[in-house]
């Protein structure tokens, strides 16, 4: 594979990330009942998830790149997995905090590849985008890390 090559597959796998991650923000939110403001945040992060994947979508069109289905498939499936896991442990809610923050670190290592990788691969147009979605995946990692205490202690409290 060349440069141009391997940049067009980091595209995909970051589409494919994208729509594990819809997934899985999905059925989180869907049990968060008692903390509001984590929900509401995890339901912030899940619009601008859909929006990043349309954003992604924009720059595969732009460079005719074809969008694996396989990929989208098995992350969707991946996710499906993870959260039919997590369903039962009553300590759910703090596992899935820190899975949140451990995934977020994720993407934003894949992001900072990527536009490394756009850079090079002289895909200037998409620069601006992959910031962007770099900066959301950096404020939801932030945000995770500073109310990991107190989901916490709200647990503790609970029990």
């Amino acid at each position: 594979m060349n440069r141009i090559e391997h940049y067009h597959d980091w595209l995909r796998d970051a589409h494919a990330m994208e729509k594990q991650a819809e997934s899985m923000l999905e059925s989180m939110a869907s049990r968060i009942d008692n903390y509001p403001e984590l929900r509401a945040r995890i339901e912030q992060h899940l619009s601008e998830t859909k929006n990043q994947i349309v954003q992604l979508e924009t720059i595969l069109d732009r460079n005719d790149i074809s969008r694996s289905v396989i990929k989208d498939s098995m992350s969707k499936m991946a996710a499906l997995g993870q959260s039919i896991g997590g369903i039962f442990p009553s300590d759910e809610i703090v596992k899935g905090s820190i899975s949140g923050y451990v995934f977020e670190q994720f993407e934003i290592a894949c992001y900072t590849s990527l536009l490394a990788a756009a850079k090079n691969a002289g895909d200037t147009a998409s620069i601006p985008t992959i910031e962007a979605i770099l900066n959301e995946e950096k404020q939801m990692a932030d945000w995770l890390i500073q109310h990991i205490p107190q989901t916490t202690e709200k647990f503790f409290n609970s029990l």
